[in-house]
């Protein structure tokens, strides 16, 4: 039978090398050095000494995983994902899952719950973005479900509302119609459904600045007015009409403007 003759301590803090009848073996966390109660005498024979190397590669993946979740929270797809890139073995991951688990460092309806609350106190983001995330991160349906119920429809109407009120002074300089329009855009392009945003807009109360939208109307029509110059007089109203509708602006002020022009409004 085998014997341990020696085990000495590595430079590295917190590892050991092993030596058999003489001759170096293995090397050993001290987790595992703990775990085994190895110590100089003890007979080895092979099957201890294959979960010797096991239970050392469950330690430095262990080590390697505790490393990439002392930042932030992971999901287990995130961490598992890390290990493969590190070239550690499908058994070696699923035996420092097992161990992860069990200490509650990897809890995949924890982070979802925590990235719900971060996004309903500091984020600009509706459910269907959030359940987007989730997904990407590798969290299943049933823990984003849960997850989502703490974003109450209170929460995110708060939320929404005040994504708004930032959209809507970032486009005040723009046509009513197409500042609602890019409102609406903007929350649903950050995950809340219809009846939110209607709720939202609502909410918001906006109303037309009469002389800021007669003074756009004006700017604009007169760009579009001289780049349809070449044409006959009915498509060149046509022409305008339909590029500042498009813009956003009401088709009785432009008929109205047109009109002040000199030119017949329908």
């Amino acid at each position: 039978m085998a014997v341990i003759t020696m085990i000495e301590a590595q430079k590295r803090s917190g590892r050991y090398n092993v030596y058999i009848d003489g001759a170096y073996a293995f090397p050993v966390s001290e987790s595992v050095l703990i775990d085994f109660r190895l110590f100089k005498g003890m007979e080895v024979d092979q099957e201890l000494k294959a979960q010797l190397v096991d239970a050392d590669n469950v330690s430095k993946a262990y080590n390697r995983a505790l490393d990439y979740l002392s930042n932030q929270l992971r999901t287990e797809k995130e961490v598992h994902d890390k290990l493969v890139t590190l070239e550690i073995p499908e058994p070696t991951i699923d035996a420092t899952f097992k161990k992860l688990r069990e200490l509650h460092l990897l809890d995949d309806a924890h982070y979802a719950a925590s990235y719900v609350r971060t996004m309903m106190h500091t984020g600009d983001k509706g459910p269907r973005v959030i359940r987007q995330h989730l997904r990407q991160k590798g969290v299943g349906e049933k823990l984003i479900d849960d997850a989502l119920l703490l974003y109450t429809p209170e929460d995110r109407l708060t939320v929404g509302t005040a994504v708004a009120q930032k959209l809507a002074k970032r486009y005040h300089r723009q046509a009513f119609g197409t500042q609602q329009q890019k409102i609406r855009q903007g929350l649903m392009s950050r995950g809340f459904n219809n009846d939110e945003i209607g709720q939202m807009l609502e909410s918001l109360d906006l109303t037309p600045d009469v002389d800021q939208q007669h003074e756009l109307l004006v700017k604009q029509g007169e760009k579009v007015w001289h780049r349809y110059r070449t044409l006959s007089p009915s498509e060149r109203k046509y022409k305008t009409k339909q590029v500042l509708y498009r813009k956003g602006f009401q088709l009785d002020d432009i008929s109205q403007w047109l009109a002040d022009l000199g030119e017949s409004a329908e």
